[in-house]
């Protein structure tokens, strides 16, 4: 185990030292849990399991429409997109 030093604000330090009491354990325990749920959180960094590749693009359904093509797709209700999938089948 490593041993380090962390600098708290004064109400960060107050405010972490009531949970403790409360919880009857160290700050130095609600540090270590912190981390480790802070950690569990966030995804691992790129490249740490050494098999990181870019996300898949997403389709997003505009490819190739100019402008006008794209205002009258999105203005088309839910009905009429169905009517139209209908069709090319």
């Amino acid at each position: 185990m490593t041993r380090t030093q962390i600098q708290l604000p004064d109400d960060v330090y107050a405010r972490a030292r009531k949970v403790c009491d409360r919880r009857e354990i160290s700050l130095a325990e609600l540090a270590r849990r912190g981390l480790e749920y802070i950690l569990s959180v966030y995804a691992p960094e790129p490249g740490a399991s050494g098999d990181w590749q870019p996300p898949k693009p997403r389709n997003l359904g505009w490819r190739g429409l100019n402008d006008a093509e794209i205002k009258q797709q999105a203005q088309l209700t839910a009905t009429e997109v169905a009517l139209a999938h209908r069709r090319r089948k």
